[in-house]
């Protein structure tokens, strides 16, 4: 199995579908949840206009463009926390969003988060809340054992469906979004 470092130091539209079965791990609020990536969608800084790194480095965006495994959260419609981890090389501004997943361990605190039974991981703000992801969690190493959320290797799904971006009004037509295609949470 490749080094998930190794996978995020390449191009993001190469990397997102091999984060696929991945998993997501979070520890906060004395809460251990997991949770299987099954959805992503790749960005590619400068040379994407539905990249939040399209015009260059910000306070806000700083985070995509430090090294590949950094956690890059900002909130989305001024409402939800969204994460990506920075992908490529160290400067570039690529990135990789989680856009789902499924609870694979920590349910009650999934639940109590979310507020609900259902619906608990399929969707970035969802899944953001799910792992309790905020503001203060941005700049993360994920690819470190003592992160409070980190990103660790998993089994990649058996098929992988490539679609258009979602969500965006600029960049819809490249076919960065990976799928888990027998995942229920997609």
């Amino acid at each position: 199995m490749v080094a998930l470092g190794e996978i995020l130091g390449g191009a993001p539209e190469e990397a997102a579908p091999k984060l696929l079965g991945s998993t997501l791990v979070s520890q906060i609020d004395g809460h251990l949840v997991r949770i299987r990536i099954t959805e992503v969608e790749a960005y590619k800084g400068s040379d994407d206009p539905a990249s939040h790194a399209y015009r260059g480095r910000t306070d806000r965006n700083s985070s995509m463009f430090e090294q590949p495994g950094t956690l890059y959260v900002y909130r989305a419609y001024g409402i939800h926390w969204c994460a990506n981890v920075a992908a490529g090389p160290a400067g570039t501004g690529w990135g990789i969003l989680f856009r789902g997943g499924e609870v694979q361990e920590g349910d009650g605190a999934v639940r109590t988060r979310r507020g609900r039974r259902d619906d608990l991981a399929n969707g970035p703000g969802k899944l953001c809340q799910a792992l309790g992801i905020d503001g203060s969690c941005d700049g993360t190493n994920l690819l470190a054992d003592d992160s409070q959320v980190r990103l660790e290797p998993g089994p990649a799904p058996e098929l992988v469906m490539a679609t258009p971006r979602v969500g965006i009004s600029k960049g819809q037509d490249r076919p960065w979004r990976f799928v888990a295609a027998s995942s229920i949470s997609v």
